[in-house]
Parts: C-alpha cells; structure tokens; sequence
C-alpha cells in the first residue's frame, strides 16, 4: 500500500494550436500615453497583497481601476473590432463573484511562478493583458500551454462545455509537477496588448524585478461577450 496520496489521473483535453488572429489577438502601442498610466499606477496607495504576503494564491499585488474609464471604453471598442463581438460586459456570479476587470498587477521574480490555468467560462469569454513597464524584458510575457500526458505525449489546451474552468475539465485539482508544456510564448513589450481566448490554457511567463518600480506590471482584463 501507498503511503503517498493517489490522485485521478488528467482527463484529456481537446487541442487547437493557439493561432494570431482566432484565437488571440496583439496589438502593440495600445494606449496614446502609456507612461501616464504607468505613472497613476505607480502612484496608487491602496493596494491588496497576494502571495507571499498573504495566504493568497495569487502573487503580487493589485489595485483597481488600472485604466481611467475613457482609456477603458477605446479599448472595449478595439476589442469589439478584432473579436467581432457585438457587446461586452463584466459578468457578475451568483453572490457577487467577478474576475478583476481592469486591475492593475505588479509581481516581482520572488512572487510567482509560471501556474497554467483558464479563467472561469462562467464569468468571461476574452481575457487581455496590457504590459506596463518599459524595463522588463522580452521573455516575461504570456504563454499558451498544453497537456503534457505520463508517457510524454503532448495532449489538448481548451476547456470546452460543459465544463466551465480547468480543474472540472480535468476532472481533478492535483497534476504532476510538468504536466503541462509551452506551446506557444508572446513576448513582453511595453504597451503591447494581447488578447486571447480564456479558455485557452495560459499563464504568465515569468516574473521580473525586486524593487517596486521595477516589477512586472501589468494591467487585465476580462469581458463576457
């Protein structure tokens, strides 16, 4: 007998290769003043603390609203265009559960880890990121994984219905260390906006700077549409 705990095995996911202009969209040189939003960014007093700071899963620090509510609504428009979407709008669960719709986040190289994952399919069908500091190189953007299966196969990245997040697809919150492989890594650049599907498999690449100015930063989003 085991003295180590047995966990399902992954059930396997189906596979589309992540492709510029279905499936996820850059646009570089979003914002007309990105250093203006960097500096109210920069600015902000009132931040809530994840990991390490608190018991939190999720890293760093954050703080809304990122972008002031013109920048917000150029973007929703661009947004509308590429996707072809007809509206968007921040959904809202059953007990006043959202995603953090236009919040603004700094991790630093200490504070996280790559961690693939899907955003919740009952509460956003686009996720984007808008990359905010100049200094941060190229290879700590967003990647795009799939399935990597015990025998070494490569397996599926989506979350399709009716499963609604990537632990019911999966059937299990336990993977193996490796599980999942990079398929494909959009680089970081400042003021580039990537749009993608969010039920594709993703996560940050990695993480960068100690001082506070110097962190990663990063402003998100998530519309139903």
């Amino acid at each position: 007998m085991s003295l180590f705990p047995q966990h399902p095995a992954m059930r396997p996911l189906p596979y589309r290769k992540p492709t510029e202009g279905r499936d996820y969209w850059i646009v570089d040189d979003v914002l007309p003043d990105p250093d203006a939003v960097r500096r109210r960014c920069l600015a902000k007093t009132e931040w809530e603390y994840g990991y390490p700071t608190t018991g939190e899963a999720w890293p760093g620090m954050r703080a809304i609203p990122a972008l002031a509510d013109r920048e917000l609504a150029a973007l929703d428009a661009l947004v509308c265009r590429l996707t072809g979407a007809k509206k968007l709008w921040v959904e809202e669960a059953e007990g006043g559960m959202r995603l953090n719709h236009n919040c603004v986040q700094v991790v630093g190289a200490a504070e996280g880890v790559m961690k693939p994952h899907t955003d919740s399919l009952n509460l956003c069908r686009y996720a984007a990121v808008i990359y905010l500091n100049p200094a941060v190189p190229a290879p700590c953007g967003t990647s795009f994984f799939r399935q990597r299966q015990p025998n070494g196969g490569l397996g599926g990245n989506l979350v399709m219905p009716p499963h609604r997040n990537l632990v019911d697809a999966l059937g299990t919150r336990f993977v193996p260390p490796g599980a999942f492989a990079e398929d494909v890594r959009v680089p970081h650049r400042y003021n580039r906006l990537l749009l993608y599907k969010a039920n594709l498999v993703h996560s940050a690449s990695a993480y960068w700077g100690l001082d506070f100015a110097d962190r990663r930063m990063a402003a998100v989003f998530f519309w139903m549409a």
